[in-house]
């Protein structure tokens, strides 16, 4: 069965990255997972919230958190940099152009938010 596209990150990230290997701490017990560290990091990415909030929710301090962070998006750019955080090919371009054709936005390639489309039934305050 395949695995969810988020664990075989956190699965790769663990295999190549120490800080996201599960260790012993010194009493003996197993510290915190790699799961728990990559769900730390993408709530904070992903709703903004500070580090200390996801104390209650995955039982992780604010250093930590920050640090999970910090190693995560490292991580991130050494194992994934070459392939995904590159510039767009001419190719790239092209699927790009096509996709948004297919979907109705002829021209479009990068953001909905940054074209100049009317969106006639939008909140006024989201204008």
């Amino acid at each position: 069965m395949n695995k969810p596209l988020f664990m075989r990150i956190v699965d790769h990230l663990s295999a190549e990255i120490s800080y996201f290997q599960q260790r012993r701490e010194a009493t003996g017990r197993f510290g915190h997972s790699p799961l728990q560290k990559a769900t730390a990091t993408i709530r904070m990415m992903a709703y903004g919230c500070p580090a200390d909030a996801v104390d209650e929710y995955l039982r992780l301090g604010e250093t930590t958190a920050l640090l999970c962070l910090e190693h995560f998006v490292q991580g991130v750019i050494t194992l994934f940099g070459d392939e995904y955080l590159r510039r767009p090919t001419p190719e790239d371009l092209q699927r790009l152009l096509d996709i948004g054709e297919i979907r109705g936005f002829p021209g479009m390639i990068g953001s909905i938010d940054c074209m100049h489309w009317e969106w006639k039934n939008c909140p006024t305050a989201w204008k």
